[in-house]
């Protein structure tokens, strides 16, 4: 799978690391489009087109609930299913690209059992896809063609963009990389054993005192211990950790012992913690560890990506 230059988007994200943004004008996301968005769903015929959020932060809960049809998704508020950085990510790239164009997604959430259906029928379906967690759609932007959208994702730097040569492209909010019907690594056992696991937050920038949603994604085997108690790291260098804080997330199902076992996508998603009152602006990360690994090949631990905390 081929890795493109990440310049771009380490300019982008250096901008904001530079001017950290006050609470009253800080968006969630580091790519957010203008809060308007035109969607169809090409399977079910469902569609939503207005607007899906009032102002930088507070999203309509009614427009929630159409994207997420349009999706395919069920609505759950007190654990997303379907990820607010993708919806956002995809009306960034309209913006960008062609304002004000219908986004048609061919193939949006897609279940566990249902990816593996896909599997099973020798479907370009990866056993980690992203469609299972609400990250990633196949997308076709109105009045753009599938090859400049996915140069374009590819010049970002941010996000996944796969290219089968159609009419569609493969569209996520994961770690940055590319792929085509020749390099996509299905069927390669690329993410066997959990392999690609990682751990991601549910936004971008974060005000001090807000409550930060947590998932884990990528996973192939289960069940998987988690160690209960997470670290908050200031940004540095990998050598230098800055241990912040160490605290215990609210997981969505009890989560007992020194080494609770969860046992599917859902229950490793939907964690939570309140971000300390009394957190300086910055930029930060969050390192879970995992326990009693079976897998010789699943890392010990992992890191969120970046996110930044607003100045209050």
């Amino acid at each position: 799978m081929r890795m493109f230059p990440l310049s771009l988007a380490a300019a982008l994200l250096a901008a904001v690391a530079c001017s950290t943004p006050a609470a009253a004008e800080a968006p969630r996301f580091f790519f957010s489009g203008d809060g308007h968005i035109r969607l169809a769903s090409a399977k079910t015929g469902e569609a939503f087109a207005g607007p899906y959020r009032r102002g930088a932060r507070s999203y309509t809960e009614e427009a929630l609930k159409a994207i997420h049809r349009v999706y395919g998704a069920p609505y759950r508020p007190a654990a997303p299913i379907l990820s607010l950085r993708l919806v956002e990510y995809l009306d960034f790239l309209e913006d960008r690209l062609q304002p004000g164009a219908l986004i048609t997604i061919a193939s949006g959430y897609r279940p566990p059992e249902y990816n593996q259906q896909l599997r099973r029928k020798g479907a370009l379906a990866a056993p980690a896809s992203l469609h299972q967690y609400g990250m990633a759609a196949d997308v076709a932007i109105e009045g753009v063609s599938a090859r400049r959208l996915w140069e374009t994702v590819k010049a970002l730097g941010f996000g996944g963009a796969g290219y089968y040569h159609g009419d569609l492209v493969h569209i996520d909010v994961g770690p940055a990389r590319s792929w085509d019907e020749t390099t996509s690594g299905v069927g390669t056992g690329i993410s066997d054993d959990n392999k690609l696991i990682g751990l991601v937050t549910e936004a971008d920038i974060h005000l001090p005192g807000e409550t930060l949603g947590l998932r884990f994604i990528r996973m192939t085997a289960f069940p998987i211990g988690v160690a209960p108690e997470f670290t908050l790291e200031r940004a540095a260098v990998p050598e230098d950790i800055q241990v912040v804080a160490r605290f215990q997330p609210v997981f969505t199902v009890a989560a007992a012992g020194p080494c609770p076992r969860l046992a599917d996508i859902d229950q490793m998603a939907g964690l939570q913690w309140r971000l300390p009152e009394s957190l300086p602006p910055g930029r930060y990360r969050i390192r879970a560890r995992f326990c009693e690994r079976a897998w010789e090949a699943m890392p010990p631990a992992v890191t969120t990506p970046e996110f930044e905390v607003a100045r209050p």
